[in-house]
């Protein structure tokens, strides 16, 4: 009877420790699983997120990766970027706001991933962009300029102008009667931004000084102003746009988001080199933005194998090539552009030769400041035609209010 006893005992305790030893071999599998799968946030078009999604199932067939759209995808991970549960692993954006989210401590180092050796074949810009008090945060995958854009059936190759000076000889000689010779979006940060670099000058300073009444500035929003008055007062993307592709505007700085457009308008579309300031000698200098991944602390730590796969495939040159191909994307890194079909496509050529003059976005957290401000200066300016020197000052101190506030 003991024995049986005994007997019974053993088999309720075995009973009870089968489940346990399931369910703690089905949460070791759960976790395996879970460590080979990379959630990856990003606000790319369908082609460009396409074109990814094929090259990392080529690359790291082994990894389940997994793209997820985000609308506002700052916003989102100001809420979650802390934490493991809500956060992604990576995510794809701007370099821009790698200030805000480096101060957020949700970001680990690049470097960490991969190799000197590899991001030597960066272009300087981009490094330079994605650098942020002295840490590299993203990988760069591509970047966007401004480019300066003709349509050959008013402007000639010929009449491209080299400088600003023969810029504004040509406005003056084809604008009239509803025709522009060239427009822009003049009253906007991003876009007057050129015109500024031009004269030396910055929005703000590495250190986060806002640097609006600078003399560098001032000089050149009052250089600026001779070519306004033969644009429209309306600047905005959708009139700019408008203008250029319906044929009443011979020339345009805009992005290459604009020339798809172009081309199905049927437009002979022309790209050239940003002309240089006579002033100065300095070429009309766009902000760059450049694109590209970044590792949160929480995969760093917990999933870093994989998440080290996922860069390497991420920095072959397949991946720009793609990207290039799918979207009109300029390709960060320089061994993409041996590829014949990208040697051969304009645009990014174009991109390529303008990121050796173009100024990236600063990427500090200050900089959310600056946007306003400059555009509220820029429509003083230009709209309402009040004093440079008057409207630079009132700017100046503006900026400094707000980033104090942020401290």
């Amino acid at each position: 009877m003991k024995r049986l006893r005994k007997w019974t005992a053993w088999i309720l305790v075995l009973a009870m420790l089968v489940p346990l030893v399931l369910t703690t071999a089905g949460c070791s599998g759960e976790t395996q699983a879970d460590d080979n799968r990379i959630v990856i946030w990003h606000d790319k078009e369908d082609a460009v997120a396409e074109a990814l999604e094929a090259e990392l199932a080529r690359l790291v067939p082994d990894v389940e990766i997994v793209l997820e759209k985000k609308t506002s995808l700052t916003d989102s991970l100001k809420l979650s970027g802390n934490d493991p549960s809500a956060a992604p692993d990576l995510f794809i954006f701007a370099h821009d706001k790698i200030g805000v989210f480096a101060e957020m401590g949700i970001l680990a180092p690049v470097t960490d991933f991969v190799s000197e050796e590899t991001l030597s074949s960066y272009l300087d810009m981009t490094i330079d962009a994605v650098t942020y008090k002295d840490t590299i945060y993203q990988l760069p995958i591509y970047f966007e300029t401004l480019l300066f854009m003709y349509n050959r059936r008013y402007m000639q190759d010929d009449e491209v102008p080299a400088t600003t000076e023969e810029l504004y000889a040509y406005m003056q000689e084809n604008t009239g009667r509803g025709r522009y010779g060239f427009v822009e979006q003049h009253s906007t940060a991003y876009y007057s931004a050129a015109w500024i670099h031009g004269f030396g000058g910055s929005l703000i300073s590495a250190d986060g000084q806002p640097l609006l009444d600078s003399e560098e500035v001032r000089r050149a929003l009052q250089y600026h102003l001779k070519f306004v008055e033969l644009m429209p007062g309306e600047t905005e993307y959708s009139t700019v746009n408008t203008l250029f592709i319906e044929g009443q505007a011979d020339a345009t700085i805009g992005g290459p988001w604009m020339v798809p457009s172009a081309r199905e308008a049927g437009i002979d579309l022309g790209i050239a080199p940003m002309p240089t300031v006579d002033e100065t000698g300095l070429k009309l200098s766009p902000y760059s933005g450049v694109q590209g991944v970044y590792v949160l602390n929480h995969a760093a730590q917990s999933k870093d194998e994989t998440v080290r796969q996922v860069l390497e495939a991420l920095s072959n040159p397949s991946v720009g090539v793609a990207l290039a191909q799918a979207s009109g994307c300029a390709p960060a890194n320089t061994a993409c552009y041996d590829d014949p079909a990208i040697a051969e496509d304009e645009m990014v050529q174009a991109m390529r030769e303008t990121a050796e003059i173009a100024t990236p976005m600063p990427n500090i957290p200050e900089m959310d400041v600056m946007w306003t401000v400059t555009g509220n200066l820029l429509s003083d300016v230009n709209l309402s035609g009040e004093d440079v020197d008057t409207a630079a000052a009132q700017a100046q101190e503006e900026a400094l209010d707000l980033i104090a506030a942020m401290q």
